[in-house]
């Protein structure tokens, strides 16, 4: 089996070999139909944390960002659970091209976008969610949590997970920097949800 670099993840790279792979989720009532490929995050299973952090948070409404969609594991399962308008943003279109096929198989609207950060995304939002791309490394990070802040409506809530071993306490640091706020969801076994409100 061929192994790539965690970093392609996070990049516009659509040269790769295919490897689509379909599975089954459950969230909040509703069974899902995923289906990611090759040189995605999380290929072939919704990732643990991003798990954590969709049932940590409370029941959300208005309008929702999944910033760093990935193929669309938290956004597509928000929109479907809970109704919400909802936009899907990542750099990688391999990972875009899956999440426009997981809204069709899951009879979602959503709006997609490639975007590097925050670089193509117009507009304000109620909600943004995010499970960091760890390995692009805290310039990149730092930029999404700065985005964040920009684009949420007053009130509006930012919801994070990352790890102990992955900067847990500089992201929250930093977090509490950019919004003057950070609250600890969850903290258990080194995994920690955060969020802060604009």
């Amino acid at each position: 089996m061929v192994e790539y670099s965690m970093q392609h993840y996070f990049t516009n790279n659509d040269n790769l070999p295919n490897d689509l792979r379909s599975f089954a989720y459950y969230f909040g009532g509703h069974a899902l139909q995923f289906t990611s490929n090759s040189s995605t995050f999380s290929h072939g299973h919704v990732d643990p944390l991003s798990h954590l952090l969709i049932n940590t948070m409370p029941a959300p409404q208005g309008n929702l960002l999944d910033l760093g969609c990935g193929w669309g594991a938290m956004g597509i399962s928000l929109c479907k659970a809970y109704g919400l308008y909802t936009t899907l943003a990542d750099i990688n279109p391999r990972a875009l091209h899956c999440a426009e096929l997981n809204c069709r198989q899951n009879d979602v609207d959503c709006t997609i976008v490639q975007s590097d950060c925050f670089a193509n995304i117009t507009g304000t939002f109620d909600l943004i969610v995010l499970n960091p791309p760890i390995h692009a490394g805290k310039d990149v990070m730092w930029r999404m949590f700065d985005g964040a802040a920009e684009h949420l409506n007053p009130g509006g809530r930012f919801y994070i997970v990352v790890l102990e071993k992955h900067g847990a306490k500089s992201a929250m640091r930093k977090l509490t920097e950019s919004f003057g706020n950070c609250e600890v969801l969850h903290k258990k076994k080194g995994e920690y949800v955060l969020s802060c409100k604009r």
